[in-house]
């Protein structure tokens, strides 16, 4: 019987899930945080919209709400106009 061959199995099976993502780890991780976030902030300022327009809400609030929305918003459009830059000038390197 080989005995190195189920070495090497063995270093493998304890390796694998080292390389295997991990869930709610680095990037992905944050990105879907911040992708909440933002749904969150959304979700917030819609029902405050929707309260102020049946005279149930502050003023105040959905002031505050739009404008949490406002900042939101131009930051996912800065961070996909970002993205689609970064995209164009990998097209655009010489193979």
């Amino acid at each position: 019987m080989d005995i190195a061959g189920l070495s090497a199995i063995q270093k493998y099976a304890a390796a694998k899930p080292a390389t295997e993502p991990d869930e709610g780890a680095g990037a992905t991780g944050t990105a879907r945080a911040a992708f909440q976030d933002f749904a969150s902030t959304l979700a917030q300022a819609e029902q405050s919209a929707k309260a102020a327009m049946v005279g149930d809400a502050d003023p105040h609030a959905l002031v505050t709400a739009l404008a949490q929305t406002e900042l939101v918003v131009e930051t996912a459009v800065t961070v996909r106009n970002k993205v689609v830059e970064a995209y164009q000038e990998i097209l655009r390197m010489p193979v």
